[in-house]
């Protein structure tokens, strides 16, 4: 994917970054490609560097970063007087939410595959699952209303 020399317009650039062009509009409105230019009728006129931040900012949403994270990085990115400690600071906050996040979705597994190994899954009405959800399981009065 070899990007042009001239600028493109926001059809074009979106398709070569990957991104929908509502989302360059987006990006572009949360300062994310600083000032794109525009035609005298308007138009937007992206270069290839405003594209390969779009690309960065794909990547980098796709890892999962927050945009407030990815905002950063485009910063520190285009920033050459940046330490390496910056991006990494970042970019470990978000593998120790990703982490939580897997636990949390492993824990969730674990009591959904239990659940469902307990319910008979028969024409019976009792079913362990919705108590569960219910927390009928519990001992506290008020989810025995």
């Amino acid at each position: 994917m070899s990007s042009t020399a001239v600028p493109v317009n926001i059809g074009e650039a979106a398709r070569l970054s990957g991104i929908s062009a509502r989302m360059v509009r987006h990006y572009e409105s949360l300062g994310l490609l600083g000032e794109v230019h525009r035609t005298d009728s308007g138009y937007r006129q992206y270069s290839p560097a405003d594209v390969h931040t779009l690309r960065f900012i794909k990547r980098s949403r796709d890892m999962g970063f927050s945009m407030e994270q990815v905002g950063e990085l485009v910063g520190l990115w285009h920033n050459r007087r940046r330490t390496s400690a910056s991006v990494k600071r970042i970019a470990k906050s978000h593998l120790e939410e990703l982490e939580q996040r897997i636990a949390a979705m492993q824990g969730m597994q674990r009591t959904l595959a239990h659940l469902v190994h307990c319910c008979q899954g028969d024409h019976r009405p009792d079913c362990p699952i919705l108590d569960d959800l219910a927390g009928l399981d519990d001992d506290s009065p008020a989810t025995h209303a």
